[in-house]
Formats: structure tokens, sequence, C-alpha cells
């Protein structure tokens, strides 16, 4: 007597993201970004933009797909440049895009360098209607020039 393994391919043909596949009970690999398997297909976990700017900026609160109430604490190091006069915009963002929140962070030493500055911020938000969000770390660009625009962009969940 076999197993009928058909509702498991029913469950991969709708699986089409790394949180639905590790919803659906299949291994996820401990790597960063995690990675989810099903079947043939592999899912990439969503870490925002993190790794591509670990050169300028770097959040240590909150981690990507963290779950966070308000108020949100916020605490990194970036790069001296990515401020200016010692602060830089921070927004946070439901998944349908709406402005939860707008803040600054701040300097916790001298900015005037090019070597990397503690930064603190704290946001305080009404949870959304949705689960996920997202949280921006923007470059401060006083020029406007759109070559200087810059931004972290890390994904979170709201508890």
């Amino acid at each position: 007597m076999g197993i009928d393994k058909s509702w498991y391919e029913e469950i991969k043909k709708r699986i089409s993201n790394f949180d639905e596949c590790a919803t659906a009970g299949n291994a996820v690999m401990e790597s960063y970004p995690r990675q989810c398997r099903a079947g043939d297909a592999t899912f990439v976990e969503d870490i925002g933009n993190e790794l591509e700017k670990t050169d300028l900026i770097r959040i240590d609160y909150p981690r990507p797909n963290q779950k966070i109430s308000s108020p949100l604490n916020i605490a990194g190091q970036a790069r001296g440049t990515w401020f200016f006069e010692g602060d830089f915009p921070v927004i946070l963002k439901s998944a349908d895009n709406t402005v939860l929140a707008e803040t600054y962070a701040s300097a916790q030493s001298n900015w005037m360098t090019e070597d990397f500055v503690e930064f603190r911020s704290e946001l305080i938000f009404t949870k959304p209607g949705t689960a996920k969000g997202l949280l921006i770390l923007k470059k401060d660009n006083p020029s406007d020039l759109p070559e200087n625009e810059d931004a972290l962009e890390i994904p979170v969940f709201f508890e």
C-alpha cells in the first residue's frame, strides 16, 4: 500500500515565497538570508537590502523580519556621510505603503567623519491592519539631488 502524495504536489503549486514555503513545513536552511526548498524551487527570505548597504549603514535593532511594537527603539551604526547635521530620516510603512510614523535618527557622537557612528531613534506608531511593514532609514540628502539618494530598507512584522 503506497502513500498518496498528490496533496503535497498541490501545496507545492501554491507556494510562491519564503513565508509560504516555511509555513507549509518545508525545511529552512540556516543561511543568511535563510532559504526554503519546496520540491525543485528554492525561496529566499526577504531581508531588504541589508547586505547591499552593510558598508554604509548597519542596524542592530530591529533585525530584518523581527516582530516590533510601539514604541520602537532603533539602534545601529552609519557612516558619518549618512548624516546631515547629526540626523537622518526614519520612516515606518505598513505593507499597503501607508506611512505609520516618521522621525529622525540621531548620531550618538561626532558625525563629522567617514567612520561608523552609533545612532539611535524612537518611533511611536499605531499598529496597522497589515502584519508586515517596512522600516526605512534614509541617507540625509539636503541637496535633494537624486544621485545622493540612498536608503536601508528592513522588512518587519507587527506584534
